[in-house]
C-alpha cells in the first residue's frame, strides 16, 4: 500500500455537502429530478393557495388575493375566532348533442385560505370587495392601550 498526497478542495458547497443536515443521496432525487415539482413545498410554496399581497399602513391593514376566474357570489368569507377565512368553489358544465356525437367539459375550481387577524384590527369593519381578479379586504386598525412601563422602586 502506498500513500498519496490528500489535496483538499474547496469550494462554496464544502459545508453544506459535509453538513449532517444535508442528505447527498435524496437530494437530487427529491428536489431537481422530481416530476412533482408543483407540489413541492420548496419551490413554490403552499400548493393551491392563491397570492396574497399584505400592506399595513397606519390607520389600516389591505389585503389583496388574487383569485381570477371567479365571481362573487363563488366566495365565502367568515371570521370566527380571530381568523378571516376565505373559500372559494366554481363548476362549469358545458355539454353539446349532435347527430354523431355528444361533447362534454367540465371543470372544478376551489381554493381556501386562512388568516389570524392582529388584535388590533377592528373586526366589526371589514370590507371586502371583488374587481377583476382580485378579492381586496380593508381592515381597520383600533386604537391599543398601550401598558406603562414598570416602575423601579428603589430601595432607601
Amino acid at each position: 500500500m502506498s500513500l498519496v498526497k490528500f489535496k483538499k478542495r474547496t469550494s462554496p458547497f464544502t459545508n453544506l455537502i459535509t453538513s449532517d443536515f444535508f442528505d447527498m443521496e435524496n437530494f437530487f432525487d427529491d428536489r431537481f429530478w422530481n416530476r412533482d415539482l408543483i407540489e413541492d413545498r420548496f419551490w413554490n410554496g403552499r400548493k393551491g393557495e392563491p397570492a396574497l399581497n399584505i400592506k399595513e399602513k397606519d390607520d389600516h391593514f389591505e389585503i389583496e388575493l388574487a383569485a381570477p376566474g371567479f365571481s362573487k357570489k363563488d366566495f365565502e368569507i367568515t371570521l370566527d375566532e380571530g381568523y378571516l377565512n376565505i373559500s372559494a368553489k366554481k363548476t362549469t358544465k358545458e355539454e353539446e348533442k349532435e347527430e354523431n356525437y355528444t361533447r362534454k367539459e367540465f371543470s372544478y375550481n376551489a381554493f381556501e385560505r386562512s388568516l389570524l387577524l392582529p388584535e388590533n384590527v377592528k373586526e366589526e369593519e371589514i370590507k371586502a370587495k371583488y374587481n377583476d381578479g382580485i378579492l381586496s379586504f380593508k381592515l381597520t386598525k383600533k386604537e391599543m392601550v398601550v401598558k406603562a412601563k414598570p416602575k423601579v422602586i428603589e430601595i432607601s
